[in-house]
């Protein structure tokens, strides 16, 4: 995401808060649970290496060369053209009986689809497009592409701690589903948590993750007041894994650099009833995030780190 556009709300002051390393310090001993189950899969740029199921392949979109603060999270779902994958049954495990959605950021198809992903709905605060194409690097590995890649290797690490996973999407509609009807499957799955993975889309030179939290609305379909709380402990636990298990730090270019940003201008968060962040793993256009972001180890360990995340916010 780009965070020039007109609507973009700079992080609210909070009382002070652990710093992501003190968290990740913190979360040292929870973040074992999942250390062990690692699978190393190397891929090189664009590799789909570990993924464990196919993914679409099609030519990615050209990057908008309009900042947007919005850029991979706008509003309305048409009706759903394909249905939720879900995980296999859950297994025993310190996550058995919880249930974890992943909602990859954009959908490979997206880009055929511009009419559809650009019909406007209603997100609470306002109105926003259905969705976006997402961004890509320079060398035109998708953001698309990317999330789906996180998506699968955090599925499969989840399943084995005897979680229950859903993905949003799997490549298994020709686009979307709409911002509000991301939110909606992690409220009908009645989720303990959702994470929606992106990658961002700034200028060269701004590099980092960011953890993005839904901050209090209450305005027309949307009321976050009730997961305001446990999103941010979410958020923090993400936050502290992330950096240690992939050592990227925080944000350079948003934030405080404690990597947690708070907005309240995403449909996705909005219309959450159910503890949700948003996580961008990089910048897609820089080109050392890049570098990352394209590596299949890299990839392996940005969802080991997310995954860990969710256990320590699961476990208490």
């Amino acid at each position: 995401m780009s965070y020039a556009g007109p609507d973009f709300e700079p992080p609210q002051n909070r009382r002070p808060r652990r710093g992501p390393l003190t968290v990740a310090l913190a979360a040292l001993v929870p973040g074992a649970l999942l250390g062990w189950l690692v699978y190393e899969t190397v891929g090189g740029p664009g590799d789909d290496g570990g993924s464990g199921r196919a993914t679409v392949r099609s030519s990615p979109p050209a990057a908008s060369s309009t900042p947007s603060d919005d850029a991979k999270e706008p509003g309305a779902s048409p009706e759903p053209t394909g249905t939720t994958s879900a995980s296999a049954p859950a297994g025993t495990g310190p996550l058995k009986g919880k249930v974890v959605v992943i909602d990859p950021g954009h959908n490979p198809g997206n880009f055929r689809h511009t009419s559809e992903i650009n019909r406007q709905v209603d997100i609470g605060t306002n109105r926003k497009e259905c969705d976006t194409t997402g961004t890509s690097t320079n060398d035109g590995y998708s953001e698309a592409k990317f999330t789906l890649d996180v998506a699968h290797r955090m599925r499969t690490l989840l399943e084995k701690q005897g979680a229950t996973v859903k993905l949003t999407q799997d490549a298994d509609r020709p686009y979307g589903p709409c911002v509000d009807e991301r939110a909606r499957i992690g409220n009908e799955a009645k989720a303990d948590a959702v994470v929606s993975i992106h990658a961002d889309g700034s200028g060269a030179g701004n590099r980092g993750f960011h953890v993005i939290l839904p901050g209090p609305v209450k305005a027309g379909a949307a009321d976050t007041r009730a997961i305001v709380g446990p999103s941010r402990d979410l958020g923090e636990a993400v936050v502290g894994r992330f950096v240690a298990v992939t050592g990227s730090a925080p944000s350079n270019y948003i934030g405080d650099g404690g990597g947690l940003v708070t907005r309240k201008d995403l449909g996705g968060l909005n219309l959450s009833t159910v503890p949700k962040v948003f996580i961008e793993c990089g910048n897609m256009r820089d080109s050392k995030d890049a570098a990352l972001l394209t590596s299949g180890a890299w990839r392996q360990k940005a969802a080991q780190g997310i995954s860990e995340g969710i256990v320590s916010f699961l476990r208490g």
